[in-house]
């Protein structure tokens, strides 16, 4: 099989830097500091009519958890249609209950939309936050999800690459598993030789400079230290480091 780097983008200038550093395909987003939120139709559609790259949308309303109440579910199943009617190649949502399991309503409603338009399905890593990740392995593969990624639960993926690895020797052969948060250059093919996965998922973060950010009283930075002034973006030269790497 083939190896993969997905690349994390919170907006078209990402999206094209992902395309500029060699990536194949990418999870667009908005609010990348918030966990990634549902992207803007406008910067799907210029990744679409600018690059060659295949274009997974983020379907999420909000931050925080993953237990969506009825209207957050119901911009959920619109934000659905609207990004595929607009070219997404494929959906990432997660949906769970208040115990943590996978909800079984409203993944299989979403998943309907998305086969229906011929469209990748990705459970995003609301998957780490599930009680029992056999369990929920098995439930989305019964669902018919394509594609799960996962930090093996942990914080990052390394530290969770005994469990990627079980997962991936249990349910490989009839889901795909993509490895998530913290993978780099550094240690992409590491992940991919010890689990016997063969994509990695990866913001290749780097920051640019805006001097409005801060003035006076009054600031709007997300980001600390020595970037309070700054935002995050991807970065063409980690991109191509990536990719050079597996």
């Amino acid at each position: 099989m083939e190896r993969m780097i997905e690349i994390c983008c919170g907006s078209y200038y990402d999206a094209l830097q992902a395309y500029k550093g060699g990536a194949k395909r990418v999870e667009l987003n908005s609010a990348l500091h918030l966990g990634g939120l549902t992207p803007s139709v406008a910067a799907l559609r210029l990744t679409k009519e600018n690059t060659d790259v295949k274009v997974i949308t983020m379907v999420r309303p909000r931050g925080a958890g993953f237990c969506y109440n009825e209207e957050d579910f119901a911009a959920m199943v619109m934000d659905t249609e609207v990004m595929l009617e607009n070219g997404a190649d494929g959906i990432a949502f997660g949906c769970l209950d208040e115990a943590g399991n996978i909800h079984i309503e409203q993944t299989k409603k979403i998943i309907d939309i998305i086969k229906k338009a011929g469209g990748e399905v990705v459970f995003h890593r609301a998957f780490d936050c599930t009680s029992d990740p056999y369990k929920a392995m098995e439930t989305l593969i019964a669902l018919g999800v394509d594609r799960v990624l996962t930090s093996g639960l942990k914080p990052k993926a390394m530290q969770g690459k005994d469990l990627i690895k079980e997962l991936q020797e249990k349910y490989g052969d009839k889901i795909e598993l993509l490895a998530g948060s913290g993978m780099n250059a550094g240690n992409a093919k590491e992940m991919m030789d010890y689990t016997g996965i063969y994509q990695v998922h990866s913001s290749c973060k780097d920051w640019l400079h805006d001097s409005t950010t801060s003035l006076g009283d009054v600031s709007y930075s997300y980001a600390e230290g020595e970037h309070a002034d700054d935002y995050d973006v991807v970065s063409k030269e980690l991109v191509e480091k990536l990719v050079s790497s597996i």
